[in-house]
């Protein structure tokens, strides 16, 4: 054999070999992860139990166990981590149904959410964006479920179902946008003047937090992408591609209120995206004109009737008060089923 062909065997046999022990420690963590998640469910059922049949206080029956099972056993059992085993169980009747990439650091996080639409949301989406336990606090911290439920206007059963049993679909490009869009892993004090070229630099920097922000299958092409119309240099400010949707996401900053001009600057991008930058395989680009305010008429007058998907959203330097959130939510889905009755 000679030479050439025989390093290109041994290359694809390497790469061979590393498939195999890729998926066998993908396997292995599953097996690993699903054990260790059915024992504390056991451990979890057995605390219940036990409380129920010698009518003894959970506190006192965790605390008696906790005591016993670290000297015995070491670290692991402390009473928080008992606890959240003994709400593991409560709250999932079947272990079994819990969808893939959970581990128990996750459901820690889950277990401490009491809404069970608003729990299984998450864990939806946990399994569908393969969040990791940093990501997954975070947009429960940001509110994400009542933002989302909030920015499909009227809530009703029917989207409380869907998002809960599906987690976010994104089927169109409406369905990537967000109200608002929270920026506090900036850092950046609320009402604090800032140029649009820092807000830019600093999104960058955080580039990870913002794509997390921005939702599933995003990916970041760009900073000041340049486009030429009529030999006039023009440049958008950020460039994402979407690969659930196909399509590029152009992202212009504006550090005061919506303007019609802004509009059609954007309307202007997407043509030239249509025209000059997209391949075949891609749908139509999609335009974010994310701003500090907005006024709602004027932004339903000088977006209604385009060709392009043009969407405006404000964005906040803080995280929304969460209270306020999930209170609208309850208000809204009260007056829905008012009016139902």
């Amino acid at each position: 054999m000679k030479p050439s062909k025989r390093n290109d065997y041994l290359e694809q046999l390497v790469e061979d070999i590393k498939v195999i022990v890729s998926n066998s420690k993908q396997t292995i963590e599953r097996t690993v992860n699903n054990q260790l998640l059915n024992t504390y469910w056991q451990i979890g059922r057995i605390i219940v139990e036990r409380e129920n049949e010698e009518e003894i206080t959970a506190r006192q029956l965790v605390l008696d166990i906790s005591k016993a099972l670290t000297k015995q056993l070491g670290k692991g059992f402390s009473r928080s981590n008992l606890f959240n085993m003994r709400s593991f169980y409560q709250k999932y009747p079947d272990v079994q149904t819990l969808p893939g990439h959970i581990s128990w650091s996750h459901l820690c996080e889950l277990l401490s959410i009491e809404d069970g639409q608003k729990r299984a949301f998450y864990e939806q989406e946990t399994s569908n964006s393969k969040w990791s336990v940093r990501e997954l606090k975070r947009q429960i911290e940001s509110s994400l479920f009542e933002k989302l439920l909030l920015s499909k206007g009227e809530i009703n059963k029917k989207e409380l179902y869907r998002l809960s049993k599906k987690g976010q679909i994104i089927e169109k490009p409406g369905d990537l946008i967000k109200e608002p869009y929270v920026l506090e892993f900036l850092g950046i004090p609320e009402n604090k003047p800032i140029l649009e070229k820092d807000l830019e630099r600093k999104l960058i920097r955080h580039i990870e937090d913002f794509l997390l922000e921005l939702g599933r299958g995003f990916m970041f092409v760009g900073s000041q992408q340049r486009i030429t119309i009529g030999n006039i240099h023009h440049y958008v400010d950020m460039v994402f591609y979407n690969k659930i949707l196909k399509a590029f996401i152009l992202i212009d900053l504006k550090m005061g209120k919506l303007k019609p001009a802004n509009i059609g600057q954007m309307n202007a991008y997407l043509n030239y995206y249509k025209t000059e930058i997209n391949e075949s395989i891609d749908t139509d680009p999609i335009g974010i004109i994310l701003c500090a305010d907005k006024d709602e008429i004027i932004a339903e007058y000088a977006l209604g009737g385009l060709a392009n998907q043009i969407f405006a959203s404000k964005y906040v330097y803080y995280l929304p008060n969460k209270a306020e959130l999930i209170n609208q939510v309850q208000r809204a889905i009260k007056e829905y089923k008012e009016e139902e009755e």
